[in-house]
């Protein structure tokens, strides 16, 4: 007998910022939304939930496991609901051949599910050993092994530094280097151990490979590049009115939004003037919400509107 879950309960993506995206967003009666990272489906629930009878939600995802348990969790609301697979890289394209224009929310939030973090084949963790592959759609593209076995060494260095905020980067990369041309490094675990070893072991409560590990994830979804491609297209999909909201895990996305906002909305002289800025400061987890869901602690909400150009 088969006792494993099904996968819509085994998803259990809890959305972070939950209340504070309804209000932002103000989902209404007949509007249109698009999330464009839609997970296990628990932001697209509340938008959909907010925006009875006659709101309809386009949910993008470029992971098919967290598309199916969408769809389960969505099904009371399938006849208001379009879900297609595709990155949020590629939002422009997609909205419009699914009749989504002139949207008045879109939501972005950001990172990885607590799922796939757990999930031990999916790589993205050290937690238990497993296969070194980290995508996020994992039907294409190069996995986290195809980086650190081919990547030159001061490239892999550079790397980790700048998508893991890594001090240690080059130590990693030179003996990552060492390991790998006796023979590949194909695991989670072996490459944890490596890292480890380059940066003398473990001192307090964050584990070495973390900032690694974070570096590889971002480069091979491609996550720092899509948001930056997906930012102006999202923009444009917007009705005035329509509000962007942008949930951020770490200090590399949530500059890009800030900084993206900032030029749309004429700040420090830029002739652009589209959006304006809802949150002055980014909005995180209230003290309740970063007790009961640890990794809401280091998310950060940011939320603009976007101009009449006749006004």
């Amino acid at each position: 007998m088969d006792n494993r879950e099904p996968l819509n309960l085994q998803f259990r993506h809890v959305p972070v910022l939950l209340s504070e995206v309804i209000a932002g967003l103000a989902p209404r009666d007949g509007g249109s939304y698009i999330d464009a990272t839609l997970g296990g489906g628990g932001h697209a629930l509340a938008m959909l939930a907010a925006s009875a009878p006659n709101g309809r939600l386009l949910g993008l995802d470029a992971d098919p496991a967290a598309l199916a348990a969408a769809r389960a969790r969505l099904a009371i609301y399938s006849g208001r609901t379009t879900l297609v697979h595709g990155n949020f890289r590629e939002i422009g394209r997609l909205a419009r051949e699914h009749g989504f224009a002139a949207v008045d929310g879109i939501l972005l939030d950001l990172g990885v599910s607590s799922y796939q973090l757990d999930t031990p084949e999916r790589g993205f963790s050290f937690a238990a050993d497993a296969p070194l592959d980290m995508r996020l759609d994992p039907t294409q593209g190069e996995t986290a092994a195809d980086l650190v076995n081919e990547m030159p060494e001061a490239e892999l260095a550079d790397l980790i530094f700048n998508y893991g905020e890594e001090r240690g980067a080059r130590r990693v990369a030179r003996l990552v280097a060492e390991a790998r041309r006796k023979r590949p490094i194909t695991s989670t675990a072996e490459l944890a151990g490596l890292v480890e070893r380059a940066l003398g072991g473990r001192h307090g409560k964050i584990h070495p490979a973390t900032r690694t590990f974070q570096a590889l994830r971002i480069a091979v979804n491609r996550e720092l590049e899509s948001l930056e491609t997906a930012l102006p297209q999202a923009i444009e999909l917007l009705a005035p009115g329509g509000r962007i909201a942008v949930i951020a895990f770490h200090s590399l996305e949530d500059r890009i939004a800030k900084l993206f906002f900032r030029a749309e909305s004429g700040y420090g002289g830029s002739e652009r003037n589209q959006l304006a800025i809802v949150t002055k400061k980014p909005i995180v987890a209230a003290a309740d919400e970063a007790r009961s869901n640890p990794r809401s602690r280091s998310a950060k909400l940011r939320i603009a509107e976007k101009l009449n150009p006749e006004r």
